[in-house]
């Protein structure tokens, strides 16, 4: 069988690197993809939001199923695109997508349907907001309400930061027109529960948590994020058991209900409170860079199972995970999450069993492989303990990369 796969990050490197381990798939396709996928699929040069051009490519080339890794093509209705062409594609459509497109659709839903999330309330008029976030105080949480590549959240410990954030969203449209969602501001573990997700069936993948902040010790602006780990000790069995019944399964289930049936991957941005497990956000896609920790647990074909998703025919019930943990480290360009500079060398090692290097922006120049992103690569290693996985990353794999225009955090999975 021929796949396509629609992206060129770390994330959709990982899709490619578990779906190329599938005895069924012959040949893989990229669009735009990135110097690491080219190893594994052919690079198309089509942009992820090129959604006439990707449709005739899959349409021309037979492709049998594709999958939709970005939050922006989903949003544009590619979905809908492709299925309009018999075309089978892995991912929801344009009004299931609203999940993640719009917080405040996302927020509605779930106060209908009883999902457990913050408090909140949404604003278009800045006076308006400005005035009840005094009369909350702080700390409290700002969303735009629309895609913002993951940075468009910030969790306000101050008045001033409040204020700040609220001018950027609402007066300078810094991620463009639109709502802003304040809401309640939870404490406790977050943690990431992806789920393939057909209509009323839910099949869950191992849980994971990220690390936001650009900085040790979670310091410095909110990033798309800078490192993750699989499994996440902290939350108790249970609660992952609870939240898959209780949040996971009444969402598709209240999406059903809505009329906007949910096909593909539904993640949910969970918080462990004091009071519970809360939602944080819901996305329409797998997760960045918690995929890139996650699938390599997989043990199942993980191609067979979109595969029923996107036929709307999901009848696996349970996935074979491995015992592993994995953990993963991004190295950023210098400046990221503001202005950075593209197009320095880097050099990568020969790679020992179970170490992985998933490319997030890189490009070949002639036989050079350069820098071309913020998050240009993910080091990561699966080992028996999370502690002997992070000693791997750290210790084997991260000093064995050249370039001089990269950083990283050194506290990932740190006291887990």
């Amino acid at each position: 069988m021929k796949v396509l796969v629609i992206g060129g990050g770390g994330r959709e490197h990982a899709i490619v690197h578990a779906i190329s381990k599938s005895p069924k798939v012959d040949k893989i396709y990229a669009a735009p993809g990135n110097a690491g996928i080219s190893e594994l699929a052919e690079c198309i040069d089509i942009k992820d939001t090129n959604v006439d051009a990707l449709v005739t490519f899959a349409y021309e080339h037979k492709i049998d199923l594709t999958v939709v890794g970005p939050e922006a093509s989903l949003a544009l209705g590619i979905v809908d695109a492709f299925e309009a062409h018999g075309l089978k594609i892995f991912g929801p459509n344009k009004a299931a997508a609203q999940v993640e497109c719009s917080k405040d659709w996302a927020k509605a839903v779930m106060v209908k349907h009883g999902i457990p999330t913050a408090a909140y309330r949404t604003f278009t008029d800045y006076d308006e907001a400005l005035k009840y976030i005094h009369e909350q105080g702080a700390p409290i949480v700002l969303k735009y309400d629309g895609l913002a590549a993951g940075k468009g959240v910030v969790v306000a410990e101050t008045m001033a930061e409040a204020e700040a954030a609220l001018k950027d969203m609402l007066l300078d449209a810094e991620f463009g027109e639109g709502s802003v969602v304040i809401e309640q501001c939870l404490r406790g573990t977050e943690f990431s529960f992806m789920c393939m997700v057909d209509g009323n069936n839910v099949l869950p993948l191992p849980i994971a948590k990220d690390h936001k902040r650009a900085y040790d010790n979670d310091r410095g602006p909110n990033t798309g994020g800078m490192g993750a780990f699989s499994p996440v000790p902290l939350i108790p069995k249970k609660d992952v058991e609870w939240s898959l019944t209780n949040i996971m399964q009444r969402m598709a289930d209240a999406m059903v209900d809505e009329g906007c049936s949910f096909s593909g991957l539904l993640y949910g941005g969970l918080m462990l409170t004091a009071d519970g497990v809360k939602v944080i956000e819901f996305n329409a896609r797998f997760g960045d860079p918690e995929t890139e920790v996650v699938l390599p647990r997989v043990k199942s074909d993980l191609f067979s199972v979109m595969l029923e998703v996107a036929s709307h025919k999901l009848t696996t019930r349970e996935l074979q995970i491995s015992d592993d943990a994995c953990v993963g480290v991004v190295l950023a360009s210098k400046g990221y999450p503001k202005s950075y500079d593209k197009g320095f060398r880097v050099v990568l090692p020969c790679l020992k069993p179970n170490h992985i290097i998933y490319h997030m922006g890189t490009r070949h120049k002639g036989l050079d492989l350069l820098t071309n992103g913020g998050r240009v690569l993910m080091g990561e290693a699966l080992a028996p303990t999370l502690s002997e996985a992070r000693q791997a990353a750290y210790n084997d794999i991260l000093p064995s990369i050249y370039c001089d225009n990269l950083f990283y955090r050194s506290d990932i999975a740190k006291d887990f």
